[in-house]
């Protein structure tokens, strides 16, 4: 069933706001998109590096990267709700600004700090982790998990100040949310890309656990981008921007690993923990006969089913566009595993097959619902009318 346009509605009328004070809040939107674009690209050439050399150190150029970003969205962030808060000390208003633990901001920035607090408080926890259970390289440790939970609430927070800054009928905010969007969807997919492991460890229904998280993940985030932005073709430009920053984000790491040279250390790292990622990354490739952490592919696979939410129009259809997402993604990554050799120990039986296409079709549904309740509190009065 259609969920109700209810809450597209036309933007209100806004307060007005001071040129300068304008200037610096947009000034600090775009650093913070570029300072979560270093820090994803330090990520993806972070994972690389644990991929193909195997060694792990704070002070290794991925991380030095990552870090940077961090710290630059957290200044930006924080410097601007610094900057109102004084402001408002001063006797001068803050329009659009509500106050948060003696902050003044708008919600957009607030979110935008708490967010990127989060993923600071990663770090410390990360290390007690590895103090008390030691060195470990999987993503989907609780301290990495929460480091990506703080930066993708970031990135929510970055589409909410879009809709604070720019009225519906400006074409930059078009850009804004997709730049934004696409930066949500580029950290969901690294996160659930561990997904293709679990398949290769597993098999049987667990062939398909990353198509089934992806169409999580991606259903609610595109749903939420087309919702707010009002363009039925925003899930597409958003899926195609973050298929270009993933490329990017290839080339940065060839770079880099082309002037830093660093010396593998694979043997090593293999050889304390043969089930590790690493291993199965490794043993992986060399079956496919390819090299790790430079394919596309689960970033090209995706195009198909969102195509098919844009044609379905998940602005006003979103639970019939996720499914749509979900089925696609499913037939699409089951044809691509199929075919690679590193999977043919791990094939799913037909009720397999049918088990996951139910299981992508309710996560696809379960995005897409979330992604309508948060748009509704985000958007408020801001939402984009569809055409």
């Amino acid at each position: 069933m259609a969920t109700p346009m209810s809450t597209v509605i036309e933007a209100a009328p806004r307060p007005a706001v001071a040129l300068g004070l304008r200037q610096a809040r947009v000034i600090a939107f775009w650093g913070l998109l570029l300072a979560k674009l270093a820090g994803g690209w330090g990520v993806q050439w972070d994972i690389r590096w644990h991929l193909v050399i195997g060694r792990d150190s704070f002070w290794i150029a991925p991380h030095l990267l990552t870090y940077a970003g961090v710290v630059l969205v957290a200044a930006l962030s924080l410097g601007i709700l610094a900057a109102e808060t004084w402001r408002e000390r001063a006797g001068r208003p803050v329009p659009g600004g509500v106050r948060v633990f003696g902050l003044t901001g708008t919600p957009g920035f607030h979110l935008a700090w708490w967010g990127i607090a989060l993923t600071i408080l990663a770090a410390p926890v990360d290390d007690l982790w590895h103090r008390l259970f030691g060195l470990d390289v999987t993503l989907w440790s609780p301290p990495h998990l929460l480091g990506l939970a703080g930066a993708q609430v970031n990135s929510v927070a970055c589409l909410l100040i879009a809709l604070e800054l720019w009225p519906p009928a400006a074409a930059v905010r078009r850009v804004a949310l997709v730049g934004a969007g696409a930066l949500l969807l580029g950290a969901f997919y690294i996160t659930v890309d561990p997904g293709v492991q679990t398949a290769f460890r597993r098999g049987g229904v667990f062939f398909f656990t990353w198509p089934i998280l992806c169409a999580l993940a991606a259903a609610f985030t595109l749903t939420l981008v087309a919702r707010l932005s009002g363009w039925r073709l925003a899930p597409v430009a958003t899926g195609v921007v973050a298929l270009a920053v993933h490329w990017m984000g290839i080339a940065v790491g060839d770079a880099g690993f082309a002037l830093l040279r660093p010396v593998p250390a694979l043997e090593e790292a293999i050889a304390a923990g043969p089930d590790s990622p690493i291993a199965l990354a490794q043993e992986m490739a060399r079956r496919n006969g390819t090299t790790p952490g430079r394919s596309s592919a689960l970033r090209i696979v995706p195009l198909a089913g969102i195509a098919l939410m844009a044609l379905v129009d998940a602005r006003r259809r979103p639970r019939a566009a996720a499914v749509a997402l979900g089925l696609a993604l499913l037939a699409a990554c089951g044809a691509v595993f199929w075919r690679a050799p590193a999977y043919a120990h791990a094939l799913p039986s037909l009720p397999d097959v049918a088990a996951a296409a139910a299981l992508a079709a309710l996560a696809g549904v379960a995005g897409a619902a979330l992604a309508v309740r948060l748009a509704r509190p985000l958007a408020a009065d801001r939402i984009t009318p569809p055409a």
